[in-house]
């Protein structure tokens, strides 16, 4: 039986939290109307909470650090990430504040339409975080939604040598300058990267981003797969063939499975690897969260696919935790 990975030290997830109602249809409408939902879902959401929840499915240890109201729906978010294996010890519950939530609109391609609401007077203090427990872990990703929390780990997590993975969507794509002295893997969604250099081709992209300093710079091309380039050369990572029921969380998994083999130790393309098949099977279900894969099924569909499985440092083991015998959240 697959248990947490042997030799990955915990990662640590720093971003947003949220709450997803998830509505099946069969097709988006041509003008506004009303539309009966095949199938409906409540779960929970967020990138950087989804992608703590993949690395935990996969029997990675992995803390989130985040925000939420200290509402019903903030509750809700934190009971399901720790009955997913995530440590919720610093996600903080602001009073007065309303937890985000989202409505995600899924058609019968996999297609989707997501409409959110973040509270725009959320705390943004970083006082509180433990800062001090980053040389402990193997990894730090976040998915700069908070970005003085992201600045306070990033910080630390540079000067103690902890690998920093960026995921860089739409919204965070204008900010990749100010973060990039601080990040290893800078890792950006398909409309960030053409949002970054307008008009260049991926080439070009990949080299302005690498002239930042970054140790490897991607871009996640959905259904055309996974391209990046290091100091060392360039790489492709082709996408997995899947019935795709919805495309919600597949960049979430896909970070989360990547900054669980950053914190591994594993090489770019066994990154690569892992985190497209993590993609790929997440999107079997309907909602962020449903088509996590664990490591077992991750295995055998790699072996399936490849011929090769997960790479030994994924497979049973009792993780690596801080010397004081203390999980990254206390």
């Amino acid at each position: 039986m697959l248990g947490r990975p042997a030799t990955a030290r915990p990662v640590i997830v720093v971003g947003h939290a949220a709450l997803d109602r998830v509505y099946r249809i069969d097709a988006f409408p041509a003008k506004p109307a009303k539309v009966s939902a095949r199938e409906y879902r409540e779960e929970g959401g967020g990138s950087a909470a989804n992608a703590a929840a993949a690395i935990a499915r996969l029997g990675g240890a992995v803390a989130l650090w985040s925000r939420v109201g200290d509402d019903e729906v903030g509750l809700k978010v934190r009971r399901t990430l720790e009955h997913g294996g995530v440590d919720v010890g610093f996600v903080r519950a602001y009073h007065g504040a309303t937890t985000p939530t989202a409505a995600v609109i899924v058609d019968g391609k996999g297609e989707r339409l997501v409409v959110s609401e973040d509270d725009r007077i959320m705390p943004m203090d970083v006082d509180w975080l433990p800062v001090d427990r980053i040389p402990f872990a193997g990894a730090v990703l976040s998915d700069l939604s908070w970005l003085e929390g992201t600045l306070a780990l990033f910080s630390e997590a540079r000067r103690a040598g902890v690998p920093t993975v960026l995921d860089v969507d739409l919204a965070g794509g204008g900010l990749f300058e100010r973060f990039a002295p601080l990040t290893d893997y800078a890792i950006f969604s398909a409309p960030a990267f053409e949002k970054f250099l307008p008009g260049a081709d991926d080439d070009a992209r990949l080299s302005a981003v690498l002239a930042f300093g970054v140790r490897h710079a991607g871009v996640t091309r959905g259904a055309r797969g996974y391209v990046w380039r290091t100091p060392d050369g360039n790489g492709r990572q082709p996408t997995f063939p899947v019935p795709v029921v919805d495309t919600t969380g597949a960049g979430d998994a896909f970070h989360g499975a990547f900054a669980l083999c950053v914190a591994s130790g594993l090489d770019d393309a066994t990154c690569a690897r892992v985190a497209s098949a993590a993609a790929a099977l997440k999107c079997r279900r309907l909602g962020a969260r449903l088509g996590l894969p664990t490591a077992s099924e991750l295995d055998v569909f790699l072996f399936e696919q490849t011929g090769q499985g997960l790479p030994a440092a994924l497979l049973d083991g009792d993780g690596l935790m801080p010397a004081s015998g203390q999980g990254l959240a206390g």
